[in-house]
């Protein structure tokens, strides 16, 4: 391609962490209309929770295919992403499409892009468990995407060394950190007031306050009442612990926990808030449970130590850099990590004060100027 020719990118997203995670992307390549044509799409696999984050970042898709659909099927959803994205990414005609992470969204971006012979870039690739159905379907996800992608763009050395030893070429893989990083770095630092009065009275309230996230699919049923009977004892054991827990829209999640906590002074249940005050929930927790991969990146951030309720994890940097421990699911041990932590302020400083591994905040730039070294474009 010659010097200064403009080309077309097309960002593709779906979730709300696709939005998290693209923003910043899709706000750099912004910055260079004169070298860059770009094309937001959002399939919209998660509505509101999508909607919510892409208002934060003021970005508004190009096309919205409007996919989502109550109860839908794995197979469902992938059928009907690819009939709508394949004949668009044909009319737009980008020279790179860009997703990111591990989902539905991305995988069928990755396959449309190879129908419509443009380039694929991968934000957040090489992230791997090693394990084809844990997490569900996220893992071969991964692994598809990875064979169809042109840019690996690898958020650790980690990242990288797994994609090496598939055999993915040297050339085609970079380690550029986490775009979750410049996302919370840009929303933490602003002020922020509680619009939700519970929200606000939830972080005002004396003790300790404990965050809570649980949502995938290995999670759902037993799983999950054993969570929510661990965050029952938990708050029996300690006085001045609460728990705000937003809850995923998902109604396979919601028949579980508001049965079992619903209803508990010291627990508050509530809407996912958008991502904004999610983020200044964390701030002010004291520690954070979750089955979120994009939780447990956040959190380190912050300061504010992570246990995964996941018996694996595709982000084991942060195991290894001390910032999160995976405890899984069941309820005496979910208990006996979470009251170590809460009964022993050495054990808790050793985890609140690790670096976090994720990156300095720049990824998104790195990947605008890799994508720019390949296509020539200064």
């Amino acid at each position: 391609m010659n010097e200064n020719q403009r080309i077309t990118v097309a960002c593709v997203l779906g979730t709300r962490p696709d939005a998290v995670k693209m923003a910043p992307v899709v706000q750099e390549f912004a910055r260079f209309p004169e070298q860059v044509r770009q094309v937001v799409v959002s399939t919209g696999q998660h509505r509101e929770m999508l909607d919510q984050v892409l208002s934060v970042f003021r970005i508004r898709p190009d096309h919205d295919l409007q996919l989502m659909r109550d109860r839908q099927t794995l197979s469902d959803l992938t059928a009907r992403a690819l009939s709508a994205l394949t004949p668009l990414l044909e009319a737009e005609k980008p020279d790179l499409v860009i997703a990111q992470g591990d989902t539905t969204t991305t995988f069928v971006a990755s396959l449309a892009a190879f129908y419509a012979r443009a380039r694929f870039g991968h934000v957040e690739a090489g992230l791997r468990t090693d394990d084809k159905f844990d997490p569900f379907p996220e893992e071969m996800n991964r692994r598809l995407t990875t064979r169809l992608t042109d840019l690996h763009f690898a958020p650790t050395a980690l990242a990288r060394e797994n994609l090496l030893k598939e055999g993915v070429p040297t050339d085609t893989v970079r380690v550029t950190g986490n775009t979750v990083v410049d996302a919370l770095r840009s929303v933490a630092g602003q002020e922020f007031g509680f619009e939700d009065p519970h929200l606000a009275a939830a972080v005002a309230r004396p003790g300790r306050m404990i965050l809570v996230t649980a949502h995938r699919r290995e999670n759902w049923g037993e799983p999950m009442r054993a969570v929510c009977a661990a965050i029952l004892k938990i708050v029996e054991r300690f006085a001045d612990v609460h728990v705000v827990f937003p809850m995923h829209r998902n109604p396979v999640v919601r028949e579980v926990v508001e049965p079992l906590l619903g209803g508990h002074e010291r627990i508050l249940l509530t809407e996912p808030p958008d991502y904004f005050p999610f983020v200044h929930l964390m701030k002010a927790s004291h520690l954070v449970l979750t089955d979120s991969g994009g939780v447990q990146e956040e959190a380190p951030g912050l300061g504010k130590p992570v246990l995964v309720l996941r018996r694996t994890t595709e982000r084991p940097e942060g195991v290894h850099a001390g910032t999160a421990r995976l405890v899984g699911t069941d309820t005496e041990t979910v208990l006996a990590e979470a009251s170590r932590l809460l009964a022993d302020e050495a054990a808790y400083a050793g985890m609140a004060r690790a670096v976090s591994p994720y990156g300095s905040g720049d990824a998104a730039r790195r990947i605008r100027a890799w994508v720019f070294e390949t296509f020539n474009l200064s």
